[in-house]
């Protein structure tokens, strides 16, 4: 079973436990009468709304690319999360609305012992159903899972904190439904807000993550013929679609065929090892003794002796045209860039009187 597959099977999951709970409740609330226990029914309905939002995206991501999406539909996924985070952060909000009023207009509410009952195997349902679904999501890599899990725990939650105030009414007669109900809507206004932040950023963009950058870094740099990894970008579209793109440093000496044989291996073993799209681009290492090497260990050093520099790379020396290049990566302490370039030009200048200087301003898009 692959992971789409994994997916849609435990939204069936939760769409089956919470029509049976509806049934459950409405079978006791017309049973005993009680359009309370009807009305909850009717909510667990409401409650399968973000599996079904689940399997509709995930169904939808899988459908094979087409001419103006040549990247595929993966990241429909993180739609759906973001509904789904939209429907906790509006049930949160709703219920802190509803919570205040009975702060400053509370209502006696009644139980009975089919109430009670009602609530607590509400609450073992959707505890069991929330960790379940959260923790397949968590495997998957699925915010829309994650967050549904997410939704049934609070429901759970709620619930609790209802069967509390019942257990505070009975024995001293007091009602706590409105302050327990205020402090937990907080509690779920700030989980939905969070559970927007993940897939709100993987559609911005997010950064690399570190253990993935060292990872690949040290498996590219393994290679033999490769003297160092720069550059490093990765585009998420989905959670099976990567493109990304680096640069390796190989000795001038190297011939075109071997330089197309080595980044052909890399780009394989990329796609092999992590599913990423990989482009391999190449910066030369000047060998020997002449002034392009010369020139070259001069102005690296110096480059790197700044502080505020976390790496130098990507020397281009072009003797013909009078131009020297070379990429710098600022540390985030580095906010105005062009006095940057104007600083290290000057610096570089004297190294080379007869050439034009060109300081690219690179960044890191690694954590």
């Amino acid at each position: 079973m692959n992971r789409s597959q994994e997916i849609i099977r435990t939204s069936w999951i939760g769409i089956a436990t919470n029509l049976l709970l509806a049934g459950f409740k409405a079978a006791v609330g017309i049973v005993s009468s009680s359009v309370a226990i009807v009305m909850d029914a009717v909510n667990n309905l409401s409650d399968a709304l973000s599996s079904v939002i689940t399997i509709v995206g995930t169904k939808l991501s899988q459908r094979p690319a087409d001419r103006k999406h040549p990247f595929g539909f993966g990241r429909i996924e993180y739609f759906s999360a973001i509904i789904i985070a939209v429907i906790v952060l509006s049930a949160g909000i709703t219920s802190l609305i509803e919570s205040v009023k009975k702060i400053f207009d509370p209502t006696e509410p009644e139980y009975t012992t089919t109430t009670l009952i009602i609530i607590v195997v509400a609450i073992v349902v959707k505890l069991v159903l929330g960790q379940y679904v959260k923790r397949k999501g968590e495997q998957l890599k699925s915010d829309a899972l994650i967050a549904s899990g997410a939704d049934a725990l609070f429901d759970a939650i709620i619930t609790l904190a209802t069967l509390i105030s019942a257990g505070v009414m009975l024995l001293w007669n007091v009602s706590l439904d409105g302050i327990l109900g205020a402090l937990i809507s907080l509690v779920i206004i700030k989980a939905g807000i969070e559970m927007l932040a993940s897939p709100i950023n993987e559609l911005l963009g997010t950064s690399i993550p570190a253990e993935l950058s060292k990872e690949i870094m040290k498996e590219v740099s393994e290679f033999e013929g490769v003297h160092g990894v720069f550059d490093l970008i990765l585009h998420n579209y989905g959670p099976d679609v990567k493109i990304g793109s680096l640069h390796i440093n190989v000795y001038d000496t190297m011939s075109a065929h071997a330089i197309h044989g080595l980044t052909r291996k890399i780009s394989t073993f990329m796609f092999e090892q992590h599913g990423i799209i990989m482009t391999v681009g190449v910066y030369a290492i000047a060998t020997g003794e002449n002034r392009h090497a010369e020139l070259q260990s001069q102005v690296m050093q110096t480059l790197a002796a700044h502080k505020e520099i976390v790496q130098v790379h990507g020397f281009l020396y072009l003797e013909n045209e009078r131009m020297l290049s070379v990429d710098v990566v600022p540390d985030i302490s580095v906010h105005d860039d062009a006095a940057l370039v104007d600083k290290l030009t000057n610096e570089i200048q004297p190294l080379a009187p007869d050439m034009q200087i060109i300081i690219v301003i690179d960044h890191n898009y690694c954590e």
